[in-house]
């Protein structure tokens, strides 16, 4: 089953000083600093990883 529906998310927030759990979810989305911004497939999986890191990320776009 393919999908076509993306979502682009923005880190805001610094990894410094959050616990190990936090910094390895934010590396699983490709976010290594701030500002950076990744495309990324809407999957359950990735909405999950963004949830659990969404004091540090914004969703910038959906489609």
């Amino acid at each position: 089953m393919t999908t076509d529906k993306t979502i682009t998310v923005e880190q805001t927030g610094s990894a410094i000083g959050r616990p190990e759990r936090q910094r390895q979810t934010l590396l699983g989305l490709g976010l290594t600093r701030i500002g950076r911004r990744r495309t990324l497939v809407d999957t359950p999986a990735v909405r999950g990883l963004i949830a659990k890191v969404a004091h540090l990320v914004k969703i910038v776009d959906g489609k």
